[in-house]
């Protein structure tokens, strides 16, 4: 039976596959669709909706928007709308405060994953990134390695490979010369002119920036679609450069709504891979089988999946399964350049530049600068200013808050239509007690996180903050900081890291789980550190390495 029968009679249970991958996001979708392509027999388990021919998505706009209470922050209840628009419909439990906070991470669920609401930046890691504890000498409480167990330069043909692969347009970092630099298929548009101005005030202030590489077709009519499910197929997100090619023309199967329970293994093995789907349960059986379920949830999976051979969690011998989690330390700079913000074709729409200036700054390593594009509408950032108030140590003054809405809307509103926004993304660091770990109740894709920043990373923050403060004079601009806010997860990575040592890593430098001859994790659970910019790039360069190493 071919993988194409299988999939016309609805039985996946039937087939020994070459590989099950659980996750279609941009680690999962790349690894699956070169193994497709390589002629291996290839299932796809997603736990959220295929929405790759868009039929009942929600595309061009946050799902918020269509709120009953238009802005509203959404929380698991709205399950259907956030699946509707690609997105994660499940709690997490911060357990970092007081009192633990309840929230539905801004992520990815449904074909492509986060890919699918990504604002398309692919940036490749500095080659310092892949000796992090070099760049951070006095951190030593914290659980950085000396190196990655993969070289920089070793990687730099997985990172061209994937660049070819997301048809990405950018133009060179001059801070890179002969540091691997990208060759982009082709260069990116003009910048818009508000863009271009401030581009030109960071260089005469003797910054260094440059035209951030994206992911995308800029097809005329373009939006971005940052945040949300892209409805003119300009986006070059993992479902339309990868799953859809390796169903379409590569023969490879994808299980919509298909909630992986836990995976069955032996002492050497993982033996299945159980699944809920259609109403009941079923068992899967494949020669490798590949997590891809993102860096909450794969391993939330793996400490799920205990039997008698594996205790303490699958995979879990070293303890170190949910540990060393990162997020990266944002903020939001809200710049008005008044001699732009008043000109007719003003456009905030795209991310457009970066610079990386301060990514090491005076011997500290902090992170990259970019345009961020257009923030969300003014209801969404009522709403989320709203829950914040709620969910901080005086509950009461959300109440006070929503008195403000008629005066507070439309003060945002012009914040969002008069302002380019920067986001700085600084490195954030690994400890051991940063951790992701399953729900004690609840359902079994709820998972708990316990998060908290060091002196040494509030300084770090601090620094970049003077750094940019410095940068922006003498500009009219507003910082909106969102560093130290544990909700703002979209980067979330490290916590089944790679490593050479079995005491201190969940994986082998093929991603390998070390315990386990055919079990995988390409998503950025396996960051040993994570960077000074978007994780994109470097999930797809390492899947494209892996799926070399499996085809073989």
């Amino acid at each position: 039976m071919t993988t194409r029968e299988i999939h016309a009679a609805g039985d996946p249970t039937l087939v020994i596959w070459d590989a099950i991958i659980v996750g279609t996001g941009i680690g999962g979708a790349t690894l699956g669709h070169a193994l497709a392509k390589a002629g291996k027999r290839v299932l796809f388990c997603e736990r959220g909706r295929n929405n790759i021919a868009r039929a009942g998505a929600i595309t061009s706009d946050y799902p918020e928007q269509r709120a009953e209470d238009k802005g509203v922050v959404l929380d698991q209840h709205s399950h259907a709308l956030l699946a509707n628009a690609g997105r994660y419909n499940d709690d997490v439990i911060d357990e970092s405060g007081p009192r633990a906070r309840r929230f539905v991470p801004f992520i990815g669920s449904g074909s492509g994953g986060s890919s699918a609401l990504y604002g398309m930046a692919l940036e490749r890691f500095s080659a310092t990134d892949f000796s992090p504890r070099s760049n951070h000498p006095t951190a030593v409480d914290s659980s950085l390695e000396d190196s990655w167990p993969i070289r920089f330069d070793a990687f730099c043909t997985y990172y061209a490979a994937a660049e070819m692969l997301y048809r990405v347009r950018g133009t060179a970092d001059p801070l890179k010369r002969g540091m691997g630099q990208p060759r982009y298929m082709s260069p990116p548009p003009p910048l818009t002119p508000a863009a271009a101005r401030l581009f030109d005030f960071f260089a005469t202030q003797g910054l260094h920036p440059y035209q951030l590489p994206l992911a995308c077709e800029f097809v005329p009519g373009c939006q971005c679609c940052q945040g949300f499910l892209c409805g003119m197929d300009c986006k070059n997100d993992s479902a339309r450069i990868c799953l859809a090619p390796a169903v379409r023309d590569f023969g490879a199967v994808l299980l919509d709504d298909c909630r992986v329970v836990r995976i069955d293994a032996d002492r050497s093995r993982a033996t299945g891979v159980v699944c809920h789907w259609r109403g009941g349960d079923i068992t899967l059986r494949g020669k490798q089988i590949v997590l891809a379920a993102g860096a909450l949830q794969t391993p939330n999976l793996l400490l799920r999946s205990q039997s008698v051979y594996w205790p303490n969690g699958l995979a879990n011998g070293s303890g170190m399964v949910g540990r060393n989690l990162m997020r990266h330390c944002v903020d939001l700079y809200l710049v008005r350049p008044d001699q732009v913000a008043r000109q007719g074709n003003f456009d905030n729409r795209f991310k457009e530049f970066a610079f990386n200036d301060f990514y090491c700054a005076d011997g500290v390593k902090l992170g990259s600068v970019q345009s961020f594009g257009r923030l969300p509408p003014a209801q969404m950032l009522f709403g989320s200013l709203k829950q914040d108030m709620q969910d901080g140590p005086v509950p009461w003054l959300a109440g006070a808050v929503a008195l403000t809405r008629p005066l507070l809307q439309p003060i945002l509103q012009r914040m969002v239509d008069r302002s380019i926004t920067l986001v700085t993304t600084m490195e954030d660091l690994p400890y051991l007690d940063n951790r992701v770990s399953p729900a004690v109740d609840g359902a079994a894709e709820a998972v708990r996180i316990t998060y908290q920043l060091r002196d040494q990373d509030r300084a770090r923050i601090a620094r970049f903050r003077s750094l940019m403060r410095t940068a922006l004079k003498p500009l009219r601009w507003r910082l909106i900081k969102q560093a130290e806010n544990n909700q703002r997860i979209a980067h979330v990575c490290g916590t089944c890291r790679f490593g050479s040592d079995p005491k201190t890593s969940v994986l082998d430098q093929n991603n390998r789980c070390h315990e386990l001859e055919n079990l995988y994790v390409v998503d950025s659970s396996f960051f040993p550190s994570s960077g000074g910019t978007n994780p994109g790039l470097t999930i797809a360069a390492n899947a494209l390495r892996v799926a070399e190493h499996l085809a073989r």
